[in-house]
């Protein structure tokens, strides 16, 4: 039986290796630039090691949401291009301009800030986000008129320099995106139009990277599938050729023998129908474990697969073992790659009527991250 070293409570084991793999293979399958998106601290997989081993991999640039997400990455001593595109009202770019972070500016007054950011010798570099249709940040098309040519005279003073276009896709249906990617186009030629041509055009994410060819444009943002999770609902990890990089695991704390009817975790919602064993698992929704998953989420002791009994609590849930036998310290694995015989982080989605991404990404700070390379 596998075990945990001795005094862990909880761990979210980290694959780098795979993180590598996964964009070294997206970046074949879709043959463009990759940009890794290692916003929500890589997804909850710890963003300065997930950058490294997305670089490794062979990405050019990394994607962020906010600028705090970009220092921080920097502090971390990731020298790459920064792409960071989500600013609060009124934010100054000052320290990241200084620090070389390229900023995505959805509206007129962002690129006035970013070019008052600038320095005397160094333009800021900005990625120009549309509106295509997805009803969030960007520049709206009857806006592109004037931002365009401000950009463009921004960027002959030497101010700014206009990197990238982008925007992003809904992944409704292929016939929404196809829609999008017609108004992002119009919109690049309305750029060309007012003197603008960046090196990059950006505008699919995972879903589209792999599922609309038409839409990589020669360079594709990859998010979800750099930690080898898939966003289709039809297709696994291991049908798009990608290996999960975390694994979530803790140790059996307590084992418990129980007769019939005896109730398990707050509320009663679950009681024993036999004598039976219960076990005690230290994760909780504390540490990301949705409490939506009661009474449903599944986990692996030994490679025999259980599910967990009444609720879980903030910090543990029980397991009913029956007549498994079972011993404190025995790892008890919530997610990982499937393809080992554990359950999937989609499993864990499932139970709690959710996605992947949100699974991954919630997972706390008390859980500890230790990087692995298989």
């Amino acid at each position: 039986m596998s075990r945990l070293p001795a005094g862990v409570l909880r761990e979210a084991a980290i694959d780098v290796g795979a993180i590598s793999a996964n964009v070294r293979h997206l970046g074949r399958l879709t043959d463009s630039e990759v940009i890794a998106v290692v916003k929500a601290d890589g997804y909850g997989h710890g963003a300065v090691r997930a950058a490294a081993a997305a670089l490794d991999g062979g990405a050019t640039r990394l994607g962020v949401a906010d600028i705090g997400e970009a220092l921080a990455l920097r502090r971390g001593g990731i020298m790459a291009p920064i792409l960071a595109w989500l600013h609060a009202p009124g934010t100054s770019f000052v320290e990241a301009a200084s620090a070389g972070i390229e900023l995505g500016i959805s509206n007129f007054d962002q690129l006035l800030a970013a070019a008052a950011a600038a320095s005397q010798d160094r333009p800021v570099g900005v990625h120009l986000k549309l509106e295509t249709g997805l009803g969030r940040n960007g520049i709206a098309p009857e806006d592109y008129h004037v931002v365009f040519s401000e950009a463009a005279r921004l960027e002959r003073i030497g101010k700014l320099r206009v990197t990238g276009i982008f925007s992003h896709l809904s992944n409704a249906s292929a016939d929404d995106d196809r829609a999008a990617l017609r108004v992002f186009q119009e919109g690049v030629g309305v750029a060309a139009s007012a003197g603008l041509s960046p090196h990059l055009r950006h505008l699919a994410a995972t879903h589209a990277a792999i599922a609309l060819p038409e839409a990589r444009l020669g360079c594709v943002r990859i998010g979800i599938g750099i930690y080898g999770l898939s966003p289709f609902a039809d297709r696994s990890s291991a049908d798009l050729g990608l290996r999960p990089a975390m694994t979530l695991r803790a140790p059996v704390a307590a084992v418990r023998r129980v007769g019939a009817g005896h109730g398990v975790s707050y509320g009663y919602d679950y009681r024993t129908d036999r004598e039976t064993t219960l076990a005690l698992v230290p994760l909780g929704y504390a540490d990301g474990v949705p409490r939506q998953a009661s009474d449903a989420g599944p986990v692996t002791i030994g490679g025999q697969r259980f599910s967990v009994a009444g609720r879980i609590a903030m910090d543990q849930f029980v397991l009913d073992v029956g007549e498994h036998p079972v011993a404190v310290g025995d790892e008890v694995v919530l997610f990982g790659d499937p393809t080992l015989g554990v359950p999937a982080a989609d499993d864990w989605a499932d139970a709690a009527g959710t996605i992947n991404y949100e699974i991954v990404t919630r997972i706390g700070p008390r859980v500890v991250r230790r990087q692995v390379s298989a």
